[in-house]
């Protein structure tokens, strides 16, 4: 029997139009999106069925957005008798992960992911802080350039370790370009400015942290029934005080997906089913290891697909 790891995609996936079949053809689907707009006291259903692209990529309406289109995605598989051995999200894909999990109601995580991005937004006025994607430089020699470039008073780290090869930086908009600058001089192939609004996963983020432990304080947090590989540890959580806590460090802390791909594939995952809008996800666990199989599933086509096979493997 091969094992299962269910995985979330988070912010930069998000696209007009996603999870519209399942909102149009499930009544599951229809709930789902319901139940957000009523949670959120707006119309999030209309923005992310007709846009426009830039009002959806707005932070705090993309990350409810995304949880909403992977969970309607999700009950297909499901109501298929399909159930994971692991889930994992990638930065606010944890929370669809968590949700999956048995720790968060949706309407709980819905309503978490919009006060994340709001406190996101807000933590750092715009066009201070910037995000960079370096590739081709090992994690320990970029971690020395942006800890000397910090030193020297100009905030940057590692956010996104993603997989070999890909990681992200983050920080003031002078420490992530003087960190680009020198990773470029010292080998890295690329450095990629990235459109973002703010600089995620770095201790820019912690007054956005402080604010989120109030939310999630306000939240029953449940023991997990799957277990969840956390970004902060790359290894799995199950305790529901610990994930409160692992969710407010996750907002300064990097996401370690590389890592937290290794783990699941250490205890013996496979088959990686990316759920929710993109394949990001998937292409970045083929970098890591190309053995293992991915589907992704979207929409009704891609989710009949990814049953068909997997009943088949089992």
């Amino acid at each position: 029997m091969s094992k299962i790891a269910f995985v979330f995609p988070g912010q930069g996936s998000q696209s007009v139009g996603m999870g519209r079949d399942f909102a149009e053809q499930t009544e599951e689907g229809r709930e789902i999106f319901r139940k957000a707009d009523e949670v959120l006291g707006l119309s999030l259903s209309k923005i992310m069925l007709e846009g426009p692209q830039e009002e959806l990529t707005l932070t705090y309406n993309a990350q409810p957005a995304l949880v909403t289109a992977s969970m309607a995605a999700l009950k297909g598989l499901e109501n298929a008798g399909i159930t994971p051995d692991f889930t994992a999200g990638h930065s606010l894909g944890e929370y669809s992960a968590l949700a999956a999990s048995g720790v968060l109601r949706f309407e709980d995580a819905v309503l978490a992911v919009r006060k994340r991005g709001e406190f996101m937004n807000t933590a750092v006025p715009s066009g201070q802080g910037a995000m960079a994607a370096i590739m081709g430089m090992e994690a320990a020699q970029l971690k020395g350039i942006t800890d000397t470039v910090t030193e020297e008073g100009h905030s940057v780290q590692l956010a996104n370790l993603n997989c070999p090869g890909q990681i992200v930086i983050s920080g003031t908009a002078k420490g992530v370009e003087l960190a680009s600058s020198r990773a470029k001089e010292a080998g890295a192939k690329r450095a990629i400015p990235l459109e973002v609004s703010g600089p995620f996963h770095s201790e820019l983020m912690s007054p956005a942290a402080d604010l989120l432990a109030e939310v999630l304080d306000g939240m029953e947090i449940r023991d997990a029934s799957i277990p969840v590989i956390a970004n902060v540890t790359a290894q799995p959580a199950v305790d529901g005080t610990e994930i409160k806590q692992l969710l407010v460090q996750q907002l300064t802390s990097p996401v370690r997906w590389e890592e937290s791909v290794r783990t699941m594939i250490e205890n013996g995952v496979d088959t990686f089913v990316e759920i929710g809008p993109g394949k990001v996800l998937s292409g970045l666990i083929r970098k890591i290891d190309r053995s293992v199989k991915t589907y992704s599933v979207s929409d009704p086509e891609s989710l009949q697909a990814a049953i068909t096979a997997l009943k088949e493997e089992n």
